[in-house]
């Protein structure tokens, strides 16, 4: 699967008035792309400055440095600006795609539905180079496997291998939606051959509040298992939500009615889980400086990518300040200017960047007290703050933000307040999904569209619930893309043969059904006012309970994405011979 995301990759470059090499560049990671600049250059990082601007999407296609180089060797060597913007068939052929990985998995389940032991074998196809290739595979198993905890043993396995095709990176799900579609799809086909309902055997099975999970480091040969409590873990009332927004029950008997008819509904449905950030890797900074006139600048190296994070993060440090969301000014991603943070990617900002804004927020409060104490003559203990207003309890003499900010700097202490905060995640804090899918098969033409979709997500106390919800509705409309229509091909001497949007399908709007997203109430004590992450998870989902679905309505089931009407149709006719219907009299779903 390609990224494709609105804008191709670009930037330009220039030397300043110092004769450093300024690179401007839509990037998720502005100082993984100095360091890495500065080594391929062989230059010092100081005199190497990344800008990200605004972006126009990601998803996993900006998190390696890819065009910068070009134009930065170009002003190194001459001295003169540079810039290179990517064509589409460049992004296609140049950059990385999802790692194309198979599965073969082993599934010991009793009559019950009880699953008492799981085995992964995977083989993981990385392309030309070894972008990402342990680590995609890694999630593929350790945040997969262990949905499933109550079961007796499990093994994670397989291999990583280089070939001649396009290479594999980062694309949002980062293995877990390879993985998920493959584990979940067999538990599907095991519910399927058992009779059982597959909403109650992974109730049955699957990981809950306040339980461990036997997590192990996959990237460590020989460590032991570690135990993880997920405290804040509401996969139940997901699934228990979904059910009922999605009407499970009533939707399966109201199918009975078109069996007579060449569209032929079905349902299905999985469940995933992701993570938030990278525990004792990731690491985010920000910077809050208070300005006359009582608003802030806040400075933080996190990379909006589309995602509305610089929002969330204003709202997170205006909730602390307790000031009006527009006191604060957001500077985002500038290598010279903000301070680090480790880049956009394993769903990482809200939860890492937004602890980090609250370590500066709470910070400056503090920097607020101590100054305010100075500015009334009175003691610390005896100041208050609350609402943008410094008051003394002892006296009541008191002082808005404003008059504060603007007596401080320029009358009488001559001071700027500037605090800063860091955060590292210490354990994972894993968000949910369980997804449900309606699709409607043409059994005359294979063509499958989704009808209906009802996704129910544990992302915490989303920030902004509006953005949480828009990343679910685009993360389950690329499922639905993956699932059914985004194909790679290539021709038998190698050439890739869909390198542009009229030959690589991705849904239109006409191809996005009713989709209904909810969230669950849940808090995350780690997460900033109980958030977890919402990016990757939302994604994972939607390709299993698809091709469940297709199986529901036509008895075929799809192992192979994307489930084309080609591989639908000529599975449903045994794979020998070719609809003889006239298509013609065939309606739409």
């Amino acid at each position: 699967q390609a990224q494709a995301m609105l804008e191709s990759h670009r930037s330009y470059s220039y030397l300043d008035q110092n004769g450093r090499l300024n690179i401007v560049s839509s990037t998720q990671i502005p100082y993984h792309t100095r360091r890495i600049l500065a080594r391929a250059l062989d230059m010092p990082r100081h005199q190497i400055r990344v800008v990200k601007p605004r972006i126009g999407g990601g998803f996993g296609a900006k998190q390696t440095a890819h065009s910068e180089f070009y134009p930065a060797l170009v002003t190194k060597l001459t001295g003169k600006p540079a810039k290179i913007v990517y064509s589409r068939k460049d992004v296609f052929r140049g950059t990385t795609s999802r790692h194309g990985m198979r599965f073969d998995i082993t599934l010991g389940m009793n009559k019950d539905g009880k699953i008492i032991a799981i085995d992964m074998d995977g083989l993981s196809d990385t392309g030309a180079y070894g972008e990402h290739a342990q680590t995609t595979f890694g999630a593929a198993g350790k945040k997969v496997l262990t949905l499933y905890n109550k079961v007796e043993t499990s093994r994670f396995s397989g291999r990583v291998v280089y070939s001649n095709n396009v290479p594999g990176g980062a694309l949002r799900g980062f293995g877990v939606t390879q993985g998920t579609f493959a584990l979940e799809s067999a538990i599907n086909e095991a519910c399927r051959q058992l009779d059982l309902d597959p909403v109650a055997v992974r109730k049955m099975n699957m990981i809950g509040r306040g339980e461990t999970t036997p997590l192990i480091n996959m990237t460590t040969k020989g460590a032991g298992p570690e135990p993880i409590y997920m405290d804040s873990c509401l996969l139940e009332t997901c699934v228990s939500d979904g059910m009922k927004e999605f009407d499970w029950a009533g939707k399966r008997a109201a199918h009975k009615s078109h069996e007579a008819s060449h569209l032929k509904y079905g349902l299905g449905m999985a469940i995933a889980q992701q993570g938030s950030g990278l525990p004792n890797i990731d690491m985010a900074s920000a910077t809050l400086r208070l300005n006359d006139d009582g608003f802030f600048t806040l400075l933080t190296g996190s990379t909006d990518i589309g995602t509305g994070s610089d929002t969330a993060m204003a709202q997170i440090a205006a909730e602390i300040l307790q000031v009006p969301l527009d006191r604060i000014i957001v500077h985002a991603a500038d290598t010279d200017t903000t301070p680090y943070d480790s880049g956009a990617y394993a769903s990482s900002t809200t939860y890492t960047t937004g602890n980090a804004v609250i370590d500066a927020a709470e910070k400056m409060i503090q920097a607020i007290k101590e100054t305010g104490a100075e500015f009334l003559s009175c003691a610390l203990e005896d100041v208050t703050y609350a609402d943008g207003l410094i008051q003394s309890k002892t006296t009541g003499q008191a002082v808005d933000l404003v008059t504060f900010s603007n007596k401080i700097i320029y009358n009488t202490i001559h001071t700027q307040l500037s605090t800063t905060g860091s955060f590292v995640p210490k354990k994972t804090a894993p968000p949910y999904m369980a997804g449900f899918a309606e699709v409607c098969v043409n059994t005359l033409t294979g063509e499958t569209k989704v009808t209906d979709f009802v996704g129910v997500v544990d992302c915490g106390t989303p920030i902004n619930p509006n953005l949480a919800r828009i990343q679910a509705e685009g993360g389950i409309s690329q499922g639905i893309g993956f699932a059914l229509m985004e194909e790679v091909k290539v021709s038998d001497t190698g050439v890739l043969q869909t390198d542009n949007f009229m030959t690589y399908k991705i849904p239109a709007r006409r191809d996005i059904p009713n989709i209904r997203v909810f969230l669950a109430e849940g808090y995350d004590q780690t997460g900033p006012f109980g958030a977890k992450s919402i990016g990757e998870v939302v994604i994972n989902t939607v390709a299993p309970a698809i091709t469940e679905a297709i199986e529901d309505a036509i008895g075929v089931r799809i192992r192979n994405l994307p489930a084309t009407p080609e591989k639908v149709l000529l599975a449903s006719l045994g794979d020998s011979k070719v609809c003889e219907e006239n298509i013609e009299t065939s309606s739409s779903c």
